[in-house]
């Protein structure tokens, strides 16, 4: 009987201590920066732009261009970011949409059969890491083709690198101002 019980408490203290782990890192905000942009390299290449709209949620934008395909293309996609570390170092998720459209035209003096341009999904799955005002990420970004494009199914990764344009939101730094001002009093003093 005792060593039922020993067993039970034991169960118990490792699933209070895993929950923990899991549970406090989930408190904290997710990334350490509201706005950033930089550049995107690997498959395709391009600019990326991203922005925090709550705690733990940012929407990005990514134009860019294939190295293997005579296409351009804009994504814009929703993110969820969770702290792995710290808020500095998080992995996070999401998807959108995306839509392209041919840049070729002729290939050794020859015209390129016309398609359509491709419009679908994209997922997205990666990790960041943010260092003062440098903001590191790689990602493996999945594409499919609801219509158009060359191929239906395309894998995308790629490593970006940002420059955290803004690392509070301008509404945070307001707040925090008023909560400042109201708490040593505010106003004109006289003693």
């Amino acid at each position: 009987m005792r060593n039922t019980v020993t067993n039970s408490n034991y169960s118990m203290r490792i699933f209070i201590l895993l929950a923990a782990l899991f549970f406090v890192p989930g408190i904290s905000a997710a990334q350490s920066y509201f706005t950033a942009g930089g550049l995107r390299l690997g498959t395709d290449w391009g600019l990326t732009i991203q922005q925090r709209v709550a705690k733990r949620t940012t929407v990005e934008t990514i134009l860019q261009s294939s190295l293997f395909r005579e296409e351009a293309m804009v994504t814009i996609l929703g993110e969820q970011h969770g702290p792995l570390l710290s808020r500095r170092f998080n992995i996070y998720g999401g998807a959108g949409l995306h839509k392209g459209w041919s840049t070729a035209r002729r290939v050794n003096g020859e015209d390129l059969p016309e398609y359509k341009g491709p419009f679908g999904i994209t997922l997205i799955g990666g990790a960041e890491m943010t260092i003062g005002r440098l903001n590191l990420s790689y990602d493996f970004k999945p594409a499919i083709n609801i219509s158009g494009g060359e191929q239906a199914f395309y894998t995308q990764s790629g490593v970006s690198a940002r420059y955290v344009i803004l690392k509070k939101s301008p509404w945070e730094k307001s707040k925090r101002g008023k909560k400042k001002k109201k708490r040593s009093g505010g106003g004109f003093r006289l003693w």
